[in-house]
């Protein structure tokens, strides 16, 4: 007859031998540890285990990489000249409307001045009238000047500020006769030593930014078209964008004047080769000038004018590349050609 376990405390405590052993490897095993069966011992398993490569984390790096920019440029004035390419290309325009909201958002004071050249070209044609350049500059007769405020500040203006109020309530436009913003008298251009008449176009005698710092205070993004009050005779001039914004940009005591164009930068030695000279001093590009396609003339000038008028930097850009103003002003490569007054060039400006 078999004795009854129960009954006997040998037994007893030997089952609880038993189911106490169990319930430590149960518990070992829960935890992550585990035993050794030659030496009885119980070695842990990591505590952590090996995190997870996430797939946005270069993102995350993208970012951090724009922090001393974002730092640096934290509350300060920048002018961006819109025109080019950009103006043309929706997606570009897209990208571009993007890239001016992200700089509001990111503590920046976005001033935007926008010509319209191939809009007013287009419009000049379907009206029957002939465009001419003289000097780089629209030759702008008084019928040709009614088509140009028309455009500017009827059409490429409001496109503008309703890209940029796709993302909420910050763009106000206005012109340069609002508010005087801008005033100006008839320019003559020298042509092989000459003054050349060129019609209703301005140089710039004054900027009011009043209305401009106006808005700025309110947390909003001024468009400005490139057209000036007269000072002297009653009329409306058509004042060249790349003018126009350096002006402002000095006015404003900006950071920084961006100019969007249709090139990748100023070219060292332009057709011979596509080399983009990255940075110059206001001297070293005073010396350039006379060599410059007209095209370029005006906005080199204005990059000069900036400079020389308290601007830090003035950046040509190309504004056939999408995000080239985040890639210009967030990066450490950066884009285009940077203009520096002549102190900063021992200071290792960047």
């Amino acid at each position: 007859m078999s004795s009854d376990p129960s009954s006997d405390p040998s037994s007893a405590a030997s089952a609880a031998s038993t189911a106490e052993s169990s319930a430590g490897t149960t518990a070992a095993t829960a935890t992550g540890a585990t035993a050794d069966t030659a030496t009885g011992t119980t070695a842990d398993a990591p505590a952590h285990p090996t995190a997870r490569k996430h797939t946005a984390l270069p993102k995350a790096q993208i970012l951090i990489e724009a922090l001393p920019w974002l730092t640096r440029h934290q509350g300060k004035t920048v002018v961006i000249k819109f025109g080019g390419n950009a103006m043309v290309d929706e997606d570009l325009k897209a990208a571009f409307a993007q890239d001016v909201v992200f700089l509001h958002h990111a503590g920046l004071k976005p001033v935007v001045v926008h010509g319209g050249g191939p809009q007013i070209s287009r419009q000049l044609d379907a009206a029957g009238i002939v465009s001419e350049f003289k000097a780089g500059l629209r030759v702008t007769t008084p019928e040709a000047m009614d088509v140009v405020r028309m455009v500017l500040a009827g059409q490429v203006q409001r496109e503008l500020v309703g890209l940029l109020n796709q993302h909420g309530p910050l763009a106000v436009g206005l012109t340069g006769e609002d508010a005087h913003t801008i005033t100006a008298t008839q320019h003559f251009p020298q042509i092989d030593g000459e003054s050349v008449d060129i019609g209703r176009v301005g140089e710039i005698t004054a900027i009011d930014t009043g209305a401009i710092e106006a808005l700025l205070a309110d947390g909003r993004i001024p468009v400005v078209s490139s057209i000036a009050r007269s000072q002297d005779d009653g009329h409306v001039y058509n004042v060249n964008a790349d003018t126009a914004a350096a002006a402002l940009a000095a006015a404003l005591d900006a950071e920084t004047l961006m100019v969007l164009t249709d090139v990748e930068g100023l070219y060292e030695d332009w057709p011979n080769s596509d080399d983009v000279i990255s940075r110059l001093t206001a001297t070293e590009l005073e010396k350039l000038l006379p060599e410059l396609a007209s095209g370029m003339v005006p906005k080199m000038q204005g990059c000069l004018h900036a400079v020389r008028n308290g601007v830090t930097t003035a950046r040509v850009i190309d504004g056939r590349v999408q995000h080239s103003i985040l890639l210009e002003i967030f990066t450490d490569e950066g884009i285009g050609t940077m203009v520096v007054p002549d102190a900063q060039d021992t200071q290792g400006e960047s």
